[in-house]
């Protein structure tokens, strides 16, 4: 009898183990977004392809296609990017020279007639492919991260401090639809 109390005993230590387990996973997964931030989602936005949101405020950097007069995508600049500044009641705003050319800022570069490589200025190791999709004949911008092709709606970037011109930024979370699966994910960059 002592054995079988023993073993019962064991089993609900174990079974109490892996509770505490998961629930402190659960509770260390969220803290590991620690800003008090409710971060609006754009909406009505034409031509949108993503958007950037950071700490520390809810502004919010859009990227859309850049239609030329004819309707057709301009080549030279085929994605334009502005902020949402949520905390000028949602007003919309260019970016400045420094933004655009050093943080904020997209370059392109031609792949073919309907497709294209854009990178941010501010960070050069995640190229994003620009292409037109024949199922619906619009423009989705797609990048790798963690082995998945990812059609990007979203980007989050987790800033703990810094300077103006050097942040520091702790990681970026891409989300999507994963190619491969037609589901939403979300994938962490650490950046580092």
């Amino acid at each position: 009898m002592d054995k079988l109390k023993f073993k019962c005993f064991s089993k609900s230590v174990i079974a109490i183990a892996i509770l505490i387990n998961m629930a402190s996973e659960k509770l260390w997964a969220q803290s590991e977004n620690p800003s008090p931030l409710h971060f609006p989602t754009p909406k009505n936005i034409d031509d949108m392809l993503f958007y950037i949101q950071r700490d520390p405020n809810t502004n919010t950097a859009v990227y859309a296609i850049n239609y030329l007069e004819n309707g057709k995508i301009n080549k030279s600049n085929p994605v334009k990017g502005y902020w949402i500044r949520y905390t000028e009641k949602g007003e919309r705003r260019d970016f400045n020279y420094i933004q655009r050319r050093f943080a904020y800022g997209i370059e392109s570069k031609i792949l073919n007639n309907e497709e294209f490589e854009l990178q941010f200025a501010a960070y050069k190791k995640l190229p994003i492919t620009l292409k037109k999709i024949d199922s619906d004949q619009k423009y989705h911008a797609f990048v790798n991260v963690n082995r998945k092709k990812i059609q990007v709606e979203k980007i989050f970037v987790r800033i703990e401090g810094g300077s103006f011109w050097l942040p520091n930024v702790k990681y970026a979370e891409v989300t999507g639809i994963d190619a491969s699966s037609n589901k939403i994910i979300t994938e962490r960059i650490l950046l580092k």
